[in-house]
């Protein structure tokens, strides 16, 4: 799995991340590693780096020890959620890193191991767990939440303009018998959906099927608390590149990145005071697509977003 893995535009994030990880003893924090794909292409380039890897998933992280092998004593795993980040930093003895990277969303593995239910192309258990040794399902939402509840999941983490239709649907059919497959739900969205918004648009039941995930994993409120943490501990030169796969991951991002290039100062200021700078500066003006041969070959491309912030002043 790991050596058929194709990683989202390695040759730009390794450019992005480069400037960072020259001097001999730099520190990569890969809050995403899934299979390590971005972190096996660092250590091969930049033979003085060390890489943390963090993750949640238990099986992706033993898939990366696999693929790492070779660089033993060069990585450390860290198995926990990303808005750890700081603590992570602390725990393995540095103040603070060279850089940090994100690859957000769902995996490859995550959605090729049909068991775990996050793929609406295969029938299989609702469980949509990225850590494993988390309580909440997918199969649990669906079956307890109320349908304003549910239909907000829809709509907020789905953006699925038929929320409201889908959660009535499900809510009627539980009644019948609880949710337990994605086949099933599938069904149930299909039938929720209007003929003529079926023809278009990929698969309707995407949206949904992305929405649970979210829900389940609680990965937008894990996103806010992670990018700042990042941004918090990088060292001076030290860079935050992210990869974003969705509108609402890469809206957070855009925001805290904003927020911490920017300055309250009034525009006709003839000289701003150092204090008062901003922080960081932008490597990345707005965000960054895969080319469109890539976006061809690697279907996991077409939506990435990649944007990415260099310190360029400590904090008072």
């Amino acid at each position: 799995m790991a050596a058929s893995h194709v990683p989202v535009m390695l040759d730009r994030v390794l450019d992005l991340l480069a400037p960072a990880l020259t001097s001999e003893g730099a520190v990569l924090v890969d809050a995403t590693v899934g299979l390590g794909g971005h972190s096996h292409a660092v250590l091969d380039r930049f033979t003085g780096v060390h890489v943390i890897g963090i993750d949640r998933d238990a099986a992706a992280l033993g898939l990366a020890r696999e693929r790492l092998g070779e660089f033993a004593g060069r990585v450390t795993f860290v198995e926990t959620v990303y808005d750890r980040i700081a603590e992570v930093v602390q725990e393995q003895g540095h103040t603070r890193v060279s850089a940090v990277l994100f690859d957000l969303g769902v995996s490859s593995m995550q959605l090729d191991q049909i068991a775990r239910g996050f793929s609406y192309a295969h029938d299989a258990p609702l469980d949509m767990r990225m850590g494993t040794g988390d309580s909440l399902t997918a199969a649990e939402v669906l079956n307890t939440y109320s349908v304003d509840d549910l239909a907000r999941v829809l709509r907020v983490y789905g953006e699925e303009r038929f929320a409201r239709r889908i959660a009535a649907a499900v809510v009627a059919e539980r009644l019948v018998q609880p949710l337990e497959t994605s086949a099933r739900l599938v069904e149930i969205i299909g039938r929720s959906i209007p003929a003529a918004a079926r023809r278009t648009g990929g698969n309707p039941a995407k949206r949904t099927f992305q929405a649970l995930r979210i829900e389940v994993n609680d990965e937008l409120n894990a996103l806010r608390g992670a990018v700042p943490a990042a941004c918090a501990s990088v060292c001076l030169g030290g860079r935050v590149v992210t990869m974003a796969y969705h509108s609402l991951e890469d809206r957070i991002v855009k925001r805290v990145f904003a927020g911490l290039t920017s300055t309250d100062v009034p525009p006709d200021l003839p000289v701003v005071p150092p204090e008062l700078r901003p922080t960081f500066t932008l490597v990345t003006r707005g965000a960054e697509k895969a080319s469109v041969t890539e976006a061809t070959d690697n279907r996991r491309s077409r939506s990435v977003r990649v944007r990415a912030v260099q310190r360029v002043r400590d904090a008072a």
